[in-house]
């Protein structure tokens, strides 16, 4: 099951992304379901297909599923383009053909999947420790260095909620790092900040902008700690 699921989403990236030129995808774009570069890109997808299966046409009936559904999807895609959001669109453009893949690989090799998974305290444990790591700990922080306000680390000349967003992703590293034993990536992550801040540090009148960026970062990367060993705890009180 696995092999054939690695299979077809190697094939959907080559198709999708390394052999579809922004010339294809703009001209899409503008013509939708009449340009010819859709029609390319489908058949871009079916060599992909052929090719990492090996030319197995007993797999024919999957094939069709995915060229079919990706065009529909596609096409549908395209039409929503201009009336919703490009980030959200493309997330449930990628979303949708993972589930096709899924379903396809299910009817060559039968897996079960149930929605009680979703609600296994193991699962139930990560997804709270990442809401944790990211949403819950923007608020805490937020609201802790709260009492500070710096003109020098203000948003006027910055990208809007930079700043919320690289520290979800910082979190996100070193919570990673900490549940896959690999503690010296923090120390990289670290150095890697500090290089990028140490700018911002050296222009800096006096050490007011130091201290608050320290704060923010220990906090930081203290609570990407807590919910990380907090993490490994729990999961091992858990009954397999």
């Amino acid at each position: 099951m696995l092999a054939l699921f690695i299979k077809l989403i190697l094939a959907h990236f080559i198709g999708d992304f390394l052999l579809q030129p922004q010339k294809w995808v703009t001209h899409k774009e503008t013509h939708k379901h009449k340009s010819k570069f859709l029609y390319w890109h489908i058949l871009v997808h079916l060599g992909a297909l052929i090719l990492v299966l090996q030319a197995n046409f007993s797999y024919w009936l999957g094939i069709l599923i995915i060229l079919i559904s990706h065009y529909i999807i596609d096409v549908i895609k395209l039409h929503l383009k201009p009336t919703l959001n490009n980030r959200i669109l493309f997330g449930l453009d990628q979303l949708a053909h993972f589930i096709i893949i899924a379903w396809v690989v299910s009817i060559y090799e039968p897996y079960q999947f149930t929605i009680s998974a979703f609600y296994h305290p193991a699962f139930l444990l990560l997804i709270t420790c990442l809401l944790g790591v990211t949403v819950v700990s923007s608020i805490i922080m937020r609201t802790i260095i709260s009492k500070w306000y710096l003109k020098e680390d203000s948003n006027e000349e910055s990208l809007e909620n930079a700043g919320a967003y690289i520290g979800m992703l910082e979190r996100l590293f070193v919570f990673a790092f900490i549940i896959t034993q690999h503690w010296e990536g923090i120390g990289f992550l670290l150095a890697a900040k500090s290089v990028f801040r140490f700018g911002d540090l050296s222009k800096a009148k006096d050490r007011k902008l130091t201290e608050y960026i320290l704060i923010g970062s220990l906090l930081s990367f203290g609570l990407a700690i807590l919910f990380g060993l907090g993490y490994g705890i729990v999961l091992r009180l858990i009954p397999n």
